[in-house]
């Protein structure tokens, strides 16, 4: 019987969830949306009903005794306040959500060293520090922290991932001492593991819900945007991917921690390299200002990608940029017009091509490593006039991306457990 591993992810609009095979392989996958258990995005129970579902459907096609382990990533910063019986307290503040006290904001400023991933008001230790006077609260969780309790009972544990954004040290590997002089109370904070490290296994309850045996593992899992990173199949130091949807960002893996708080950068340590990376306000969302997708995809036919417009665009939505360039004054660039709609099409592909390339120059002048090749996903990823003009600003190999599925990157740290545990 060949092991399996199933990787969790629980996003914004619903659950999918992924059985992987110890060589990487897909043998079946799920998705439910979470509007399905109602339309609030920040309700715990729905969260969970959601994964429920997923998870049900998901089994529904493989052999349940082949499962040999279950990992889960949530949105990053999204965090909730729990009781000592583990229930949620209050409605969770979300990843996006921006905390409004400028007394909080203020001390977090003050203590926390620059390069800290957890300045800012959408920071999880803002949340934590908003949460804390709660009656009754026992601890903050991370949302995936919270539905991997579900699973195993344990429900005081987290990853470095999800962890770095409250404050969490990863380069010393702990919470730092500056944190309880902010006036965070630490006790509150979950104890943090690797990605990847077993946490605990399925509970009786969780076993019997799904029908599971009771020797499954429970791994630590990561943040969405890592588990993104880690599905393309990118191992090796050098290797980069591009996210090519609404927004431009790129990722590199690194053998040692960058940051930079001006362009919004800062390091996911995954094992004993970095994830650095940073997203520019150009992108798809630029691109649906000018032509509708039908239109983009006519249009892309007639563009032939050996050749250079030399316009010279950097196309912006509006004016500010915050990678590759930190500028908010920067103005976007995308004149003069050519009478030919291909034309302007493809002056804007460039365009973004040259903010990918030099957003990589940039990591690398930080400290990054050069740039040796790039995976793709988004949207744009499907485009092949684009991509043959982003390879010809690059210059590096173009290699496929193995799953664009957040939950296919946490099956990977699934299987990293369970290959520690010599379950595979």
């Amino acid at each position: 019987m060949m092991p399996l591993v199933i990787g969790i992810d629980i996003g914004t609009s619903g659950a999918r969830a992924v059985a992987m095979r110890p060589d990487f392989s897909i043998a079946g996958q799920s998705a439910v949306r979470l509007d399905r258990f109602g339309q609030n995005p920040r309700d715990p129970s729905a969260w969970w009903q959601t994964v429920q579902a997923a998870l049900t459907e998901l089994l529904s096609g493989i052999d349940h005794a082949a499962v040999r382990a279950i990992a889960v990533d949530g949105t990053s910063g999204t965090l909730l306040p729990v009781d000592a019986a583990r229930r949620p307290l209050a409605e969770p503040l979300m990843y996006n959500d921006k905390v409004a006290d400028d007394g909080i904001l203020a001390v977090i400023a003050r203590q926390a060293p620059e390069a800290s991933a957890a300045h800012g008001a959408t920071s999880g230790l803002a949340k934590a520090l908003r949460f804390q006077h709660l009656h009754g609260i026992a601890a903050v969780l991370h949302q995936a922290d919270w539905i991997a309790g579900n699973l195993s009972g344990r429900f005081g544990v987290s990853d470095e991932n999800n962890a770095l954004k409250t404050g969490y040290d990863v380069e010393a590997r702990r919470w730092p001492d500056w944190i309880a002089a902010t006036g965070m109370r630490v006790e509150l904070l979950p104890d943090v593991v690797e990605p990847g490290d077993v946490t605990g296994t399925l509970t009786a309850v969780a076993a019997e819900l799904f029908s599971l045996p009771r020797d499954v593992v429970v791994v630590a899992g990561t943040t969405d945007g890592c588990a993104s990173f880690l599905a393309t199949g990118a191992t090796a130091v050098g290797d980069g991917v591009t996210a090519l949807g609404s927004s431009l960002t790129i990722k590199i893996l690194s053998d040692r921690p960058i940051s930079a708080p001006r362009f919004g950068i800062y390091s996911h340590r995954l094992g004993d390299a970095w994830l650095a990376g940073g997203a520019s306000n150009s992108g798809g969302k630029v691109l649906a200002q000018h032509f509708p997708l039908a239109r983009i995809i006519e249009l892309s036919a007639a563009i032939d990608p050996t050749t250079q417009t030399d316009l010279d665009y950097y196309p912006l939505g509006s004016v500010g940029e915050r990678f590759p360039i930190a500028d908010p004054a920067l103005p976007p660039r995308l004149t003069p017009r050519p009478a030919d709609d291909a034309d302007y099409l493809k002056a804007m592909f460039e365009g973004m091509a040259a903010i990918e390339a030099l957003g990589y120059r940039r990591l690398a002048e930080l400290g990054a490593p050069a740039l040796t090749s790039v995976r793709s996903v988004g949207g744009g990823a499907a485009n092949p006039a684009w991509t043959a003009i982003r390879r010809r600003k690059l210059g590096v190999d173009f290699l496929p991306a193995l799953s664009d599925e957040a939950a296919a990157g946490t099956a990977r740290l699934a299987l990293k457990g369970a290959s520690k545990q010599g379950l595979l």
